[in-house]
This record gives C-alpha cells, sequence and structure tokens, in this order.
C-alpha cells in the first residue's frame, strides 16, 4: 500500500504507538490516535506529526465502552475524510494473583485488550471498502503466540492475547475479497515499564538472543512491513528478538 494520503487511527497510541504513528507521518499519512488518561502524550504525538506536515487528532476513548470503539473510527473519518488503516494498540496490563480474579478484573482487561479490537475493526471495514480496501493491525504478544503462558498472574491478558491471535485469522478470511488484510504483531522485550530496575532490565536483555531490547522503532517497521505488503494476511508476527527460543 502506497501511504501517500492515506489515514490511519492508532487505538492506546503511547509509547510505542507515538513511534509508529510518527513512522506513518514521516510517509504522508495522517494519524489519529486514542488516548484514556494521557492526554500530555498524545498532544505530543499531534505535534510530532505536524512537525513532519501532515495533520493528526487526539481522541479521547475509554474502549472498553463499545460506543466509544465506534466513535473513535466515525470521529477520525469526519477529520480526515477516510480510513485506510487501523492498529489496534489499546492493552491493559496488570498483574492480579488468581486467588484475587473476578469478573470486574477479567473484563477490565479482555474488554479492552480483545473487545474493543473487534469492535474498532467492525466500525473501521465499511469505510476501507469505499476506499477498496485496507489493512488492520492487531496486537497480540509474543507469550501467545509461542503458547506458553510462563507468567503466573496474568490470565486475562494472556487468553486476551490469545483470542486477538484467533480474531486476527478469523477476520482475515472475512475480508480478504474486500482486499483488506489483516494481521497481527506479538512484541517481545521492546520497552521496559517504567516501574523496571536497572537489574531487571539487564536480566531480560541477558534472556533474548539478540542480547537486548528492541525499542519502539522495530515495531514501526514491523508495521510498515505489514502494511506494505499485499499478500501478507491472517498472521501473527512475532517482534521479540528470538526471545521465544531461549
Amino acid at each position: 500500500m502506497d501511504l501517500t494520503n492515506k489515514v490511519a487511527l492508532i487505538t492506546g497510541a503511547k509509547r510505542i504507538g507515538a513511534v509508529v504513528a510518527l513512522e506513518l507521518a514521516k510517509r504522508n499519512t495522517d494519524i489519529g490516535v486514542t488516548y484514556a488518561r494521557s492526554k500530555p502524550e498524545a498532544d505530543a504525538i499531534v505535534a510530532d506529526v505536524a512537525a513532519v506536515g501532515r495533520r493528526a487528532v487526539a481522541l479521547r476513548a475509554d474502549l472498553s465502552d463499545p460506543d466509544q470503539c465506534a466513535n473513535v473510527v466515525s470521529q477520525t473519518v469526519e477529520a480526515f475524510g477516510r480510513l485506510d488503516i487501523l492498529i489496534t494498540m489499546a492493552s491493559v496490563y496488570q498483574a492480579t494473583p488468581f486467588d484475587k480474579l473476578n469478573l470486574d478484573s477479567w473484563e477490565k482487561t479482555v474488554n479492552v485488550d480483545l473487545r474493543s479490537a473487534f469492535l474498532c475493526a467492525i466500525a473501521a471495514v465499511p469505510h476501507m471498502r469505499k476506499q477498496g480496501g485496507g489493512r488492520i493491525i492487531t496486537f497480540s504478544d509474543w507469550l501467545a503466540r509461542s503458547g506458553r503462558p510462563r507468567y503466573e498472574g496474568f490470565l486475562p491478558y494472556y487468553v486476551a492475547k490469545g483470542g486477538v491471535m484467533a480474531l486476527t485469522e478469523a477476520l482475515a478470511l472475512e475480508l480478504a475479497p474486500d482486499n483488506i488484510l489483516v494481521n497481527a504483531i506479538a512484541p517481545g522485550p521492546i520497552l521496559a515499564p517504567p516501574e523496571t530496575t536497572d537489574e531487571e532490565h539487564q536480566k531480560v536483555a541477558d534472556m533474548t538472543p539478540v542480547g537486548r531490547w528492541g525499542g519502539g522503532l522495530e515495531i514501526a517497521k514491523a508495521v510498515l512491513a505489514l502494511i506494505d505488503s499485499d499478500f501478507i494476511t491472517g498472521e501473527t508476527l512475532r517482534v521479540d528478538g528470538g526471545r521465544h527460543v531461549k
């Protein structure tokens, strides 16, 4: 896909999402980004996109609310007149001990990590059909892609990210006749959480065959590759520095 004058909506555009947004903008794409609480970060993305000569809009949304999933799509189309690319990065990543799991903790994660990806895709498809095709890129996790949960305390997260892969495959089948290609990215150690200690940071690097964290640009490269391809669909691409083989 030629990115010139295309429009991309990125949900949960913070940290890694900011890098993805800027790389798309550098290739002449206008950008919609959603945020829940991180308005300064979202405003910074808009400013960065404007600095390279493209338009951007930041949309506040609680993506656990089905109506707001549809609204961010319609608001993006209202702002730019079209939608070509949907990138669903919004995620809740929170450890909860098994004995403290309940319906609320389940829904808090699954409704954002999995359900919002489905609802945003459903809302986006009619607009992509009008353009003769499009790209949907979802976000899973290297653990789910590898079929090994490994870490206790993340049951809803692991299940949701496994569901994202299934959603990606099913959407790919349904939407292929419309020239809408659907793929997932399964990140590994890309950016450390802010609370990560130096010791923890180094431990993860040591457990990764390439010996380091990836950085947000590696995810942006994967996004661009999947957008560029006209023949890859229904795939979940690990971007983990070989973490799954060690």
